[in-house]
């Protein structure tokens, strides 16, 4: 085996929980990294039981070890991008941003994962509120869900699956939340209910590069009988992969090529397991 060279590949680090089914998380981000040709490299917060079925057990991570874990690698590396999954518990996230906070050259894109697709949190609301206070000030990206956005805002969106309508709402609300957090926001309409999907990608109004204005709307056909465990993590590591190539691509084009790869990925997807698919294995 050859020895490993600092500046072979462009660098990318995720901080999030193991998948023991391989669809979601680490392992979906690893993926998502190779694919892109991106080297990945982990912290990990969470072990946890499950498939693409649900979820019977998770074992957190000792806080201190999570960060450890993240400045072994910025020791060696020079970590181009980051993205950050499941996160736990208030200690991993304080810990977290305490890692962000000594190394802000990382643009760091935040998947605020604290709603399963059943509906039930994954955090309490202790952790929510430190996620919103410490880690999101620092993220170059926020991409939270419907349900996600709804929690982070603290109102519901009575909007969902009017198409006649939805491409609007989902902007304003995009825009909202993106002024709210104070960061640039990609709101994800997977979990509305019209045929057509829209994300939304919003910019605060008041930003020291001048951003003021908000691209728009990313539009993608829902495809229907397929198992999208996981294309959440991918889509967020897809941004930082982009974000950490060589260019350090910009955020609307990290953007739009990560959809488009997720989205080609849950249209053709490969078969695993019988009927089950994993969106993202697609490469």
């Amino acid at each position: 085996m050859r020895e490993f060279k600092k500046n072979d590949l462009p660098v990318a680090l995720t901080i999030a929980g193991s998948d023991s089914g391989g669809g979601a998380g680490i392992q979906a981000d690893l993926l998502t990294f190779a694919a892109h040709g991106v080297f990945g490299t982990t912290a990990i917060t969470a072990l946890t039981a499950q498939n693409p079925s649900g979820v019977s057990a998770v074992h957190p991570v000792p806080a201190a070890f999570v960060r450890e874990q993240a400045e072994q690698v910025a020791r060696f590396f020079k970590i181009g991008a980051a993205k950050t999954g499941m996160l736990a518990n208030a200690e991993i996230i304080c810990a977290v941003a305490d890692f962000f906070e000594a190394h802000r050259e990382i643009r760091l894109v935040l998947d605020p994962v604290m709603i399963a697709t059943s509906g039930a949190k994954l955090i309490d609301d202790e952790a929510v509120s430190v996620l919103r206070e410490r880690l999101i000030p620092l993220a170059s990206l926020v991409t939270p869900n419907l349900d996600e956005a709804e929690v982070l805002l603290g109102e519901k969106f009575l909007w969902r699956g009017n198409a006649e309508t939805d491409f609007r709402d989902i902007a304003e609300s995009a825009e909202k939340l993106a002024a709210a957090l104070g960061v640039p926001v990609l709101l994800k309409g997977g979990h509305g209910n019209g045929e057509d999907i829209y994300d939304a990608l919003a910019f605060p109004k008041k930003t020291e590069s001048g951003l003021g204005k908000n691209p728009g709307i990313l539009t993608h056909k829902r495809v229907a009988e397929t198992n999208t465990h996981g294309s959440g993590c991918t889509l967020s590591a897809a941004i930082a992969a982009n974000l950490a190539g060589d260019d350090g691509e910009n955020l609307l084009d990290s953007v739009s090529k990560a959809v488009v790869y997720v989205s080609r990925g849950i249209s053709n997807p490969l078969p695993v397991a019988g009927d089950q698919f994993i969106a993202h294995l697609l490469v």
